[in-house]
């Protein structure tokens, strides 16, 4: 108020506040997960399951268009996510993905005393970013890999980040593009878009 020297001002700056406010990813939110490199969103299909590793529910990358088996429900500690300290809850195992030695990433099996879903996410473009969560912010997302693929226990843990890159595997006749986890050097691949959904459509 105290820099607002006309009504237009004020209203431009509350609209500004609004936009903002709106844009937040909240506890609850439903969002997409574009992988930036290619343009198409993180993927996964009910009963669909991989035919190695866990045999769980698989995910992969699909549709260059947000559609329903592209939609999430996200979910963390507090209303708001912030950059400093928080985590988001999603997908993983510690199974060999199905085309490479990284981890496979799958929907939860509830029976799987492995399974580890709590995601810390970093801004990929800004270090040390201390803001909350918004649609259309490019981060990176990572897990902590407590067992390796021999059900052995990883001593103080090794994270991992998820990626997605150009192989692609079988299932059922059909070809998907895989995504995994890894503990390699950072790059393009491990880039995702997340989108706020406002609206959820039915197709």
């Amino acid at each position: 108020m105290k820099n607002v020297n006309s009504i237009n001002e004020l209203i431009k700056r509350f609209e500004e506040i609004v936009l903002e406010e709106s844009n937040l990813i909240r506890n609850g939110s439903i969002v997409a997960l574009k992988h930036v490199a290619t343009g198409k969103y993180l993927s996964s299909i009910k009963n669909l399951r991989y035919t190695t590793g866990s045999k769980s529910q698989l995910v992969f990358i699909g549709s260059s268009e947000p559609i329903p088996n592209s939609l999430w429900k996200i979910e963390f500690g507090d209303e708001l996510a912030a950059y400093t300290d928080n985590s988001i809850k999603y997908i993983c195992d510690y199974y060999k993905s199905p085309s490479t030695n990284h981890t496979e990433v799958s929907c939860k099996n509830t029976d799987d005393r492995y399974w580890n879903g709590n995601w810390k996410f970093n801004h990929s473009k800004l270090e040390n970013y201390q803001g909350y969560l918004k649609s259309n912010d490019t981060i990176i997302l990572c897990i902590m890999r407590v067992y390796d693929v021999n059900a052995n226990y990883i001593q103080n843990g090794q994270y991992e980040i998820l990626r997605s890159h150009d192989i692609q595997f079988t299932v059922e006749n059909d070809t998907f593009q895989e995504v995994v986890c890894h503990n390699e050097r950072l790059g393009g691949n491990d880039e995702w878009c997340i989108e706020l959904i406002h609206e959820v459509k039915i197709f």
